[in-house]
């Protein structure tokens, strides 16, 4: 064979094993992510709300502790009102505006902080009783989930529970501080005199994360019904640093610098950080801090930068050392019930370390080799492609977008008929009649991406798989910022 030929066969040969990329509307997914929230949505709603399917649900929340804790999200598919992963939520909502507003257009950017709102107008409430009281959560878990009933419906009890001071609450109070310190700066524009209280709550509910110090599920009364739901199995240290950092975002006040200087080895910032996500902030915080390396050359602060750099090496498998795991058709996976929240956040640092590096004009150093920021981006678009189609199920995992998506997603509201269809409430016992039936959910849950394949990308589905079709606002809020990314950027689309 001629070399011409050889080589013309050879290149032919490559392109036919290149996985067939589908092209993907990152704003109609964008829209949609944001969507997904009304859907989600705990408390009296509003004119404006278009998830229209929903409607007005408990409304007499935090009545047993004579207090007002209408609102907030429901954060899956049940009827219960978690604050710890509620607050990562707005938190990661809020970075999406700070960091990838600018990619949004301004209906995307205005629905983006309509929903960040929501979030943080309940956070309000969750510590308006600081410094004696902090609330922890409304709905009681396993009475909620013995039962299959839309939220309009829900006899189940609405039992609102609190820590009072001297117990300790650092990580639900740390991420509430951080939701908080966040979305004073999301607001700081749109609206100041709102972004102000924010922030002066933030400090506030800093000073009771780091004066009770201590995890808020060690607390007997309160481990009984978060746990196992959302127990913070990764402790409490990881959220004072990530509530520092953000206050040191919105602030810019040293004492925030230097509690970080002090505390990042004791506190574990160099341990365990290829995680991220409503448990462990450990990645997050090593990424945002490094943002002030990179822009203000802030060394005191450059460990943090350093391991933020060890995790983001990682996911080359060009490097040496330790990497991250991917599924065969191209996802980012790590051991957990609900998948598609750790590639989701992971996601969201990968695109945000991407950014700083490209505003401060380096490169990724992994030992002898460097890698330009767009290396890390490619990987990213390779998980939002996966997640909308571009997988070997060629399922959307979004629900709503696109033409195949699953339609029998473990959602509550979404499986039940409406209350606008059918005004008459669904007992607990017939809901599960609902639960078993093999009819596609009546109300389209649009956005929502739901908790996704297996290790081997397989996806099986159902109802009844809640680890595989279950939605939840944390896999939602870093999708944000990430389809904001590439909806603007057309070199990757």
């Amino acid at each position: 064979m001629k070399p011409s030929i050889y080589f013309v066969t050879v290149f032919i040969l490559i392109l036919l094993l290149l996985p067939t990329a589908i092209p993907h509307d990152y704003s109609d997914a964008l829209r949609k992510s944001i969507l997904f929230f009304e859907g989600q949505r705990s408390g009296r709603l509003p004119k404006q709300q278009r998830m229209t399917w929903r409607s007005n649900s408990a409304l007499n929340d935090g009545r047993n502790l004579k207090t007002d804790l209408v609102g907030g999200y429901y954060d899956a598919g049940d009827n219960v009102k978690f604050h710890f992963p509620m607050a990562f939520t707005a938190t990661m909502l809020a970075w999406s505006s700070i960091d990838f507003g600018r990619y949004m257009s301004q209906n995307d950017f205005r629905h983006n902080l309509v929903a960040l709102k929501w979030a943080t107008d309940y956070l309000l409430k969750t510590v308006s009783q600081l410094p004696d009281r902090i609330f922890v959560q409304v709905g009681e878990a396993q009475a909620d989930h013995d039962c299959w009933e839309r939220p309009e419906d829900m006899d189940t009890p609405r039992t609102a529970f609190a820590l009072d001071a001297p117990y300790p609450a650092s990580d639900l109070a740390g991420e509430i501080a951080a939701a908080l310190a966040a979305a004073s700066i999301a607001f700081k524009q749109a609206n100041p005199k709102y972004s102000t209280i924010l922030l002066n709550k933030a400090v506030q509910t800093f000073q009771y994360a780091d004066s009770h110090r201590g995890s808020y599920t060690d607390n007997p009364g309160v481990k009984q019904v978060v746990c196992p739901f959302y127990c913070s199995v990764n402790g409490y240290k990881d959220e004072l640093l990530w509530g520092a950092a953000w206050l040191r975002r919105a602030t810019g006040e040293d004492y925030y610098l230097t509690y970080l200087v002090n505390n990042g080895q004791a506190f574990g910032a160099n341990f365990n950080y290829f995680e991220f996500g409503w448990d462990n902030k450990v990645g997050g915080v090593n990424v945002l801090v490094a943002k002030e390396v990179f822009e203000k050359n802030v060394t005191t602060l450059a460990a943090y930068k350093d391991t933020a750099e060890k995790m983001m090496c990682a996911f080359l498998p060009e490097t040496n050392g330790p990497h991250m795991t991917y599924t065969p058709g191209g996802l980012i996976y790590k051991h957990g019930s609900s998948q598609l929240q750790n590639t989701a956040a992971l996601s969201f640092l990968l695109l945000t370390y991407a950014d700083y590096l490209t505003t401060s004009s380096q490169q990724l150093n992994c030992g002898n080799l460097k890698f330009q920021p767009d290396s890390l981006r490619r990987i990213v678009k390779r998980q939002v492609d996966y997640v909308l189609g571009d997988n070997p199920m060629k399922l959307s995992y979004m629900i709503g977008y696109g033409e195949q998506y699953p339609r029998l997603i473990h959602h509550r509201g979404s499986s039940i008929p409406s209350f606008t269809v059918h005004p008459t409430a669904f007992g607990c016992s017939a809901g599960w009649n609902i639960f078993a039936s093999p009819n596609p959910n009546p109300n389209i849950l649009i956005g929502a991406v739901i908790g996704g394949p297996d290790v081997d990308d397989k996806f099986i589905g159902g109802r009844t798989n809640a680890s595989e079709t279950e939605p939840t606002t944390y896999i939602n809020a870093p999708f944000v910022g990430v389809f904001a990314y590439f909806k603007s950027n057309p070199k990757f689309s």
